[in-house]
């Protein structure tokens, strides 16, 4: 395995979004892990419902394909491709039925979030149901995608060259996404996207870093963006030892 360098540039608390560079690694590669990310790393999601009670004004496919985009915790490594978990859900009227009422057979899955709500139920109405989530990759289906927002761009250093003229036009030098200046890293927010705000008077030129990659990445909360990574990661490699394999025979 080749090595790369990972630096993390920022991170949400509940670790479910952040921002790092990549560096040592082909454009390929970097989209290779991207696309992984997105359609390549399982996650568990509703399939299948066993409707005990449904006297509500939804019909039962409504609320299952409600429950199948509720994302569900899934730990790396311990569960198969194919294998179930059991949730059940009981709630009665007059209530609504949240994403936090689905009670799991397994403590490792849980919804991801508790406040996403199924339905309204008025007085007399009753939702009971058994529900089975499946482990599979977003390749099959968009609702097992635990990536669901991943991109990059290169990371780019700034170098000052110059003054400008007394009389050269200063116009936007608009640039986004994290430049490096002297070894640091600079998220462009951080002065408003326009280099003259960072640089007033200055010449610059903008390059891109050779091998070096900022991403972007938010999970649904089924796994830590950590996770999401070396699974993605993982599977590049677990499908390139396949295809060596294969080549060999």
């Amino acid at each position: 395995m080749s090595e790369f360098d990972v630096e993390f540039i920022d991170r949400s608390e509940d670790d479910r979004d952040a921002r790092f560079v990549v560096r040592g690694v082909t454009p390929a590669f970097a989209n290779g892990i991207r696309r992984a990310m997105v359609a390549d790393v399982p996650t568990l999601s509703i399939d299948t419902l066993r409707v005990i009670e449904n006297s509500s004004v939804m019909f039962d496919e409504m609320i299952g394909l409600r429950l199948g985009l509720v994302p569900l915790t899934t730990p790396p490594g311990e569960f198969e491709a194919g294998e179930t978990v059991t949730l059940a859900l009981d709630v009665e009227g007059p209530a609504t039925a949240y994403s936090g009422d689905l009670v799991s057979a397994d403590d490792l899955v849980k919804p991801a979030d508790e406040n996403v709500p199924i339905i309204d139920l008025k007085e007399n109405q009753r939702l009971e149901l058994e529900a089975e989530a499946v482990l599979d990759r977003g390749k099959t289906h968009a609702k097992h995608q635990g990536g669901v927002a991943v991109g990059y761009r290169h990371l780019q250093t700034v170098e000052v060259v110059g003054d400008l003229g007394e009389f050269e036009d200063d116009e936007p030098q608009i640039i986004r996404g994290v430049i490096e200046d002297d070894g640091e890293l600079v998220p462009t927010e951080e002065f408003g996207n326009d280099l003259r705000n960072r640089y007033p008077g200055k010449e610059v030129r903008v390059e891109d870093v050779p091998g070096a990659f900022v991403f972007d990445v938010e999970t649904d909360g089924s796994m830590s963006v950590d996770d999401l990574v070396l699974e993605a990661v993982d599977s590049l490699y677990a499908r390139a030892d396949e295809l060596e394999e294969a080549v060999q025979l």
